[in-house]
């Protein structure tokens, strides 16, 4: 099918120092920090995180419920703010950026998958997935086209016309991503995506996510529950106490180890 090409490097005007296309790192974070007020209580799930993805990697973030994973996709998303501490994507700091260009980041840079799909119950599947071209001034009829490719390629040529309320729990998840890579984003974000799914579902969908990653160079960031798909990227790191490390990718047991058991050194910039 024709898709739309990685088009992230559009936010970035020529002034600015890293072409994300050319990088070999694409996100990096530099001492990054969340702070939450509760109350008199001061709540700091990230605490001075310094990592680096690299362009094409699968990198998946476990850890106990709560300790700030999706705190973190959103900092990384441009969806939240971090209270100190930086995030780049192709060298560029995302706090340097315009609202402008901080939205078009989000709408052309990022594909976000989360685990409940957010999609709209009484708009056809075709018309959730053409929800970010139309955002971003792309006719209806040519968004709708393009939806219906996307939808055939995770699986669902025959019901882009369908509600999306109509559908099973693993068909709009196979929405919802088609939806996150509609506009070509170089990142892809997956908050617990197979959370809300039975097994087979499950591994349907991460067998999807991995597919689609390689035939479309991605980059994809996967937080999760499930060791299992962990196991199954290129690196996995936990976050812990507001601090994210390697563990490998040889998980045992039920439980992620502590950051105390975590596995090979750091090396600067990288976990």
């Amino acid at each position: 099918m024709q898709t739309q090409t990685n088009s992230s490097v559009a936010i970035l005007d020529d002034s600015r120092s890293v072409d994300p296309r050319t990088s070999a790192i694409l996100l990096r974070c530099d001492s990054l920090r969340k702070t939450f007020r509760s109350g008199t209580q001061e709540i700091t799930p990230i605490d001075g995180l310094d990592f680096s993805i690299e362009r094409g990697e699968t990198v998946s973030i476990v850890g106990p419920s709560g300790t700030g994973k999706s705190t973190l996709l959103h900092m990384l998303a441009a969806l939240d703010t971090p209270t100190s501490g930086t995030v780049y994507f192709g060298g560029n700091s995302l706090q340097s950026f315009s609202e402008a260009e901080l939205a078009e980041y989000r709408n052309r840079a990022v594909g976000l998958v989360w685990q409940r799909h957010h999609l709209l119950p009484d708009f056809t599947a075709a018309e959730n997935v053409a929800m970010p071209l139309l955002v971003r001034g792309v006719g209806l009829g040519q968004a709708l086209r393009t939806a219906g490719e996307w939808l055939a390629e995770v699986g669902l040529a025959s019901r882009t016309e369908q509600r999306a309320g109509e559908l099973s729990g693993g068909e709009q998840q196979r929405v919802a991503i088609a939806r996150a890579l509609v506009n070509g984003p170089a990142l892809l974000l997956a908050d617990e995506p197979t959370g809300d799914l039975d097994e087979r579902s499950a591994e349907n969908i991460f067998e999807l996510m991995q597919r689609l990653h390689g035939s479309h160079h991605l980059t994809s960031i996967l937080a999760t529950h499930n060791l299992s798909l962990a196991r199954r990227t290129d690196r996995v790191l936990i976050l812990e106490h507001g601090k994210l490390a390697p563990i490998g990718n040889t998980l045992a047991g039920s439980a992620a180890p502590s950051v105390a058991s975590a596995g090979p050194t750091k090396t600067p910039g990288r976990v």
